[in-house]
């Protein structure tokens, strides 16, 4: 580890000594806690070989994570399971290693990283890994105008009401999806969850602009998000949250009373189809590839409302959701509506899951699984262990005739400690984050089908990250022919990779070159390239080939035709249509507005209308008038409009805040307000 510039190296603790003393503190606190009841389900006695599912050793993980989290990536393997020389970053035969994109050449591939709290999505390169935009979302953006015109503040109000009392004042983006046709991205749009609400957003990535936010009813938190596979006849929210239905305060206490759902929308209306309710939390998702299956792993199958409670047991579920049997239960008005939508029941004890065909099938899995993923065939889903160092994998044909979903679990590798996501490369190779151990993880998938369940035989290398590592993503991995050249890890903590900026730190995001397999190299032919930090916090991404992502560099007028006006220097004016309203249109171009000035009267309503008419790429106008809070960003041959009261009288300038041309300053109008009478 790289000593920190005040830190003496001796004082850095011993990790057995760390380990040893957490050890302590658990037995102390596990002899006053009361064992896991053993359960009537038989399912959830099964037998996993090569597993030690004892709740200790769920707890000790978890007080791992924690213990270790200072010290993971810098012990050379310390915690390594797997038996590889984890303190080799690098050692690979990688053909890609040469990231570097010179100036005026472009990425091959497109990424979309969520922002987090900033509740946005940024567009990054790959593989240079350079930000090329951010695309706001759940909360308004002064650069680019976002939530300032009509428009895009109809977009946020009809998600949520921003500013309101009941209103939200920010997103948590987390987990960004790309639509599909035929299993693979078709560069039509992109769509994000918030993590801080139930929303669900929808990006057209014709314009990279987000045109629809769904607030979604009956959820509290949308955390995992995924399309149907393989048109994208769904897109999926996850609500993690158990929430009271009704939410009013008024009983709180029924375990019976909290609901968690899985919702369903149209992605052309944006509107929930239905929704299904199901027992225990639910966290990640992701989607078979024949359109009948989709799946999200799921935690607190105690129904608890703290965290001892939440890991009372050894066991959890992925839930299983059958698409045409929850389809033909909405058909057949086998659901109760609640506010507005249609709640299938898929409640391991609901009459929908006691036939052949149930909605939802309970596959049991170690404690609190997190990941949940879809290899490239379709063929097997996986669940990350979290608390357990393996990974759980299901065979997806298995699991549509059994009767017993537990007989679908096909393979267990143990991979590590904390493993947390999974991602493909297409060639048969998996790849897992390991939150504790501070490493990547490369498998066979095949090969721990074929092993026995908790083997270490196939892991094939692994290569330390820096560090505490989340998501990962190969490129394309989630459709049917990933890429197979590059993956890339998504670090909790940078600690001492970059220059100190104070206490808030960068994440880091890493590059690493998986085009090869070697088998006698200690990462499996894995090569760390590069590190880049990022603006807190990202939590995952998206990569797609840049030939399948077709964005206008100019607005296409009749993609509004109708909804707003093209306004031309020569159609500016000013026009009064009611005793206090006012309707304002002008034009925008090179070092000048359309109008010079205008004159309003103290109390009218002002609609103000501005086209950008240039037709050249690059050329943004923007329109503010700080006073009013206005505040326009009008790309080439769009229409933006926003409408405010000229509460005060006065002269106000209107200045374009987009640099333009050599004349760019002298850029103005003026706003006379002129005092009502008296």
């Amino acid at each position: 580890m790289t000593e920190d510039s005040d830190t003496d190296q001796d004082t850095v603790p011993d990790p057995e000594e760390v380990v040893q003393r957490h050890e302590r503190q658990l037995d102390a606190a596990l002899a006053e806690v009361q064992e896991p009841t053993p359960s009537t389900d038989e399912s959830l006695d099964l037998e996993l070989p090569g597993l030690e599912l004892h709740r200790r050793d769920f707890v000790k993980a978890g007080a791992a994570t924690g213990a270790m989290a200072g010290l993971a990536g810098c012990s050379g393997g310390l915690l390594d399971s797997g038996g590889s020389d984890s303190g080799s970053n690098g050692g690979g035969t990688g053909a890609n290693t040469d990231y570097h994109v010179p100036p005026g050449e472009k990425d091959t591939y497109y990424g979309f990283w969520s922002g987090g709290h900033s509740g946005e999505v940024r567009v990054v390169g790959v593989p240079s890994m350079r930000e090329i935009r951010r695309i706001p979302v759940f909360q308004k953006e002064g650069g680019v105008g976002y939530g300032h015109d009509e428009k895009t503040k109809q977009v946020l109000e009809e998600g949520g009401d921003i500013g309101s009392v009941a209103g939200y004042e920010w997103g948590d983006s987390h987990h960004p999806v790309l639509s599909e046709t035929d299993g693979d991205y078709d560069g039509r749009w992109l769509f994000i969850n918030d993590k801080g609400s139930g929303r669900v957003a929808r990006i057209d990535l014709k314009y990279f602009e987000t045109d629809a936010i769904t607030d979604v009813p009956n959820m509290q938190a949308c955390h995992g998000m995924a399309v149907q596979s393989p048109d994208t006849e769904y897109v999926y929210g996850i609500g993690e949250f158990r929430v009271p239905i009704p939410n009013d305060g008024t009983d709180y206490d029924d375990p019976d009373d909290y609901w968690s759902v899985f919702a369903a929308l149209d992605p052309e209306t944006m509107t929930v189809e239905w929704q299904v309710r199901v027992d225990g939390n639910l966290d990640n998702a992701d989607t078979g590839k024949d359109g009948e299956w989709a799946f999200a792993t799921g935690y607190n199958k105690e129904h608890a409302v703290d965290a001892e409670g939440m890991t009372h047991d050894d066991r959890d579920f992925m839930k299983a959701f059958n698409i045409p049997a929850i389809e033909a239960a909405v058909e057949a008005g086998n659901y109760e509506e609640v506010n507005g939508v249609p709640v299938v029941d898929g409640r391991q004890d609901s009459q929908l899951n006691q036939g052949d065909d149930p909605v939802v099938k309970y596959v049991p899995t170690p404690k609190s699984p997190h990941g949940c993923d879809v290899e490239p065939q379709g063929r097997y889903v996986t669940a990350s262990g979290k608390l357990s160092p393996t990974v759980t994998i299901v065979d997806i044909d298995e699991l549509a005739d059994a009767s017993d979903p537990a007989e679908a679990i096909v393979g267990q590798p143990k991979v590590g400690l904390g493993p947390l996501h999974t991602t493909f490369d297409g060639r048969g190779n998996a790849y897992t984050t390991l939150f504790i151990d501070s490493q990547v993880a490369k498998w066979d998938i095949e090969a721990a089908v074929d092993a026995e369940k908790g083997s270490t035989d196939p892991i094939s290398g692994k290569i330390d990250v820096h560090y505490n590592p989340g998501h990962l993503q190969a490129v394309e991995s989630e459709t049917t022919d990933p890429a197979g050249d590059w993956l890339i890890s998504l670090n909790k903590l940078s600690k001492d990779r970059f220059i100190s900026t104070g206490p808030i730190h960068p994440d880091n995001d890493q590059l690493i070159d998986i085009s090869e397999d070697a088998s006698s190299s200690a990462t499996g032919g894995m090569e760390l390239v590069a590190d880049h930090p990022v603006h807190p916090e990202p939590h995952d991404c998206v990569v797609a080939h840049r030939d399948k992502i077709n964005p206008n560099n100019v607005w296409d007028r009749a993609d509004y035709e109708g909804e707003k006006p093209f306004v031309t220097q020569d159609a500016s004016g000013v026009e009064r249509t009611g005793d206090q309203s006012v309707e304002v249109q002008m034009s925008s171009s090179r070092s000048q507005f359309g109008l010079q000035e205008f004159t309003v009267q103290e109390g009218d309503e002002v609609s103000l209308t501005v086209t950008n008419i240039e037709d050249v790429r690059d050329i943004i106008h923007g329109l503010a008038i700080p006073q009013y809070g206005i505040n326009l960003a009008i790309a080439p041959q769009d229409t933006r409009q926003v409408t405010f009261e000229a509460s005060e009288p006065g002269v106000y300038w209107v200045y374009c805040t987009f640099f333009c041309s050599a004349l760019h300053l002298e850029m103005r109008s003026r706003m006379i307000v002129e005092p009502s009478d008296s």
